[in-house]
């Protein structure tokens, strides 16, 4: 039987984040174990994700935590280089985000906007005569403003900076092992080990719950059937276009659908109505959405996407809170070694570093030393606090 200072369940950009900020810090001197059922991540909502970073959040700690998020990206390797390794490159493409109003998105655009640059996010507003200046390839007709964030803002590789994380994790000696955790051992309020797929039981002092969309899953084996955490499969599609979009930056249309550059072609997607939106853990393709729903929606906003064409897609899931759409970060209420990294609602990636270092320090010192995170205290559903994200994309 082994045993560890910190067990973290699940091994992508939450699980791997946090196992980086304990093993880096000099105050911590435990040993840390991540488990990790796929150590090709070729299934998980971190890689599978769209890899968008900006600010334009309505609450002010999400927007603290992406700000970090982009400072982390643009000094990637001052974190994560290994010494003698070749220096991480996760390919972060600064060409902003744009989010577009029409008059009826107007005030809630506008109330976010005050809370962002009040917290000194880079964002600015875009009128309609703005907008066709600076995006000429844009129909601006039923739009009022934009919210134009940029620098810090745009996207990058998921995959290479979790294998960042991975890597720089395990030359400060966290321990990873491919397998699936299958039970836990829970006496009163205390988490004592967790049981393997493989037969093997490990013992720990504090452990993490970063298993995504399997969050709620792996609580309700330690007892917890409160964690408002689901699977929400959402689509991406790659299409061409022969038209060119100068200084594209990835667009957030008013009816939720989302397109940006990759390479030299495009991606988009649009999440669907709440009511047409169930618990999924599957990756079954439906590509009528491309063709009814997001194609109509992508030639009217940009006349040139009248002519293009799918070349491929795929399904991905988003760890979607059912409560607030916002991150669930912290101890549980009552079972104190367990933390929750979880609930992040599709801006999870961008928001990795600031949220795997906000869990390693709780574990170290037993309260926040950087961005105090408190907000996502997982007791806020049981006071029936909500703290409500208005921008989920």
């Amino acid at each position: 039987m082994e045993t560890y200072d910190v067990v973290i369940i699940g091994g992508a950009v939450m699980g791997s984040a946090t196992a980086y900020f304990l093993a880096a810090n000099p105050d911590f001197n435990g040993k840390v174990l991540v488990i990790e059922k796929d150590p090709t991540y070729a299934k998980s909502s971190t890689c599978l994700s769209a890899g968008g970073i900006r600010q334009q959040f309505s609450n002010t700690e999400n927007i603290q935590l992406s700000k970090f998020g982009a400072e982390f990206i643009k000094n990637i390797n001052s974190y994560l280089q290994v010494e003698n390794d070749d220096p991480v490159n996760v390919d972060f493409t600064e060409n902003g985000y744009l989010i577009l109003a029409t008059d009826a998105g107007m005030p809630v655009l506008m109330q976010n906007h005050k809370t962002q640059i009040a917290a000194g996010a880079n964002v600015k507003i875009l009128e309609k005569d703005q907008l066709k200046q600076t995006f000429e390839w844009l129909n601006v007709e039923d739009i009022v403003a934009g919210s134009y964030n940029i620098p810090d803002s745009g996207w990058f590789d998921p995959h290479c900076f979790t294998m960042g994380f991975k890597n720089k994790a395990k030359s400060l000696g966290v321990t990873y092992l491919n397998d699936e955790v299958v039970g836990i051992e829970r006496t009163g309020d205390q988490i004592t080990a967790v049981q393997l797929s493989s037969g093997k039981k490990i013992n720990g002092g504090m452990f993490v719950n970063a298993a995504g969309p399997k969050a709620a899953h792996v609580a309700e084996m330690a007892g917890i059937d409160d964690l408002p955490v689901r699977s929400r499969k959402r689509f991406v599609f790659l299409y061409k276009c022969n038209s060119q979009l100068p200084n594209c930056p990835l667009v957030v249309d008013p009816s939720g659908a989302y397109f940006r550059p990759e390479g030299q072609h495009f991606i988009c997607g649009i999440s669907p109505e709440a009511d047409n939106d169930p618990d999924c853990d599957d990756f079954d393709m439906d590509y009528s959405v491309f063709e009814e729903t997001l194609w109509p929606i992508l030639a009217e906003r940009v006349p040139a996407f009248d002519a293009i064409k799918r070349i491929s897609s795929w399904a991905g899931h988003y760890e979607y809170n059912i409560k607030d759409q916002n991150a669930i970060i912290g101890a549980h209420p009552t079972v104190k070694n367990f933390m929750f990294i979880n609930g992040f609602s599709g801006h999870g990636l961008q928001q990795g570093p600031g949220a795997g270092r906000g869990i390693s320090e709780l574990i170290t010192y037993g309260k926040y030393k950087t961005l105090d995170l408190s907000c996502f205290e997982f007791e806020r559903f049981a006071k029936n606090q909500l703290y409500i994200e208005l921008n989920i994309v």
